[in-house]
């Protein structure tokens, strides 16, 4: 049995797929490929099949991360049978998802930083403002994924 993580923010070109690299990267690194599955969806469709913004691609690269194969996509009903945890990046997409999701599934629903010590509780969107944004949002995903990969039960 293989524990799964899904990321989720509005449209899944910046923030989900940032942290989708950087979990999947890390999960990589301690040998655990075969142990822990990692994806990621928006709660909206806008950008559904295109690859990451360019600019979170490109800040990610910096920091040894490869965001190109990732696509975008949007929830689906199966996803919340399928993965174990299920992480919003703000409240505005917990509550969407805890709308979409079958009561006796609630349970795998949370926000993303509620692991890491960050003293943020939402990962900000950097779609619309300066690159350093995306660096922020590396800062904080990079925080929270080592908290995760501590928390997420190995299967073995």
């Amino acid at each position: 049995m293989r524990a799964s993580v899904l990321f989720v923010c509005l449209g899944n070109i910046c923030r989900s797929p940032t942290a989708h690299g950087v979990l999947e990267a890390m999960v990589r690194s301690a040998g655990l490929q075969d142990s822990i599955d990692v994806d990621s969806c928006g709660t909206g469709a806008w950008h559904a099949g295109e690859a990451p913004d360019r600019r979170a691609t490109l800040a990610a690269a910096v920091r040894g991360y490869d965001l190109s194969p990732l696509r975008a996509r949007q929830v689906t009903a199966d996803d919340f049978h399928r993965f174990d945890y299920i992480l919003a990046m703000d409240s505005s997409n917990l509550s969407d998802l805890k709308a979409m999701c079958p009561d006796h599934l609630q349970q795998k629903i949370g926000l993303f930083l509620d692991f890491g010590d960050s003293s943020e509780t939402e990962v900000p969107d950097p779609y619309y403002g300066a690159d350093d944004g995306f660096e922020h949002v590396l800062d904080l995903v990079e925080n929270a994924s080592r908290a995760l990969l501590k928390e997420v039960p190995r299967a073995g």
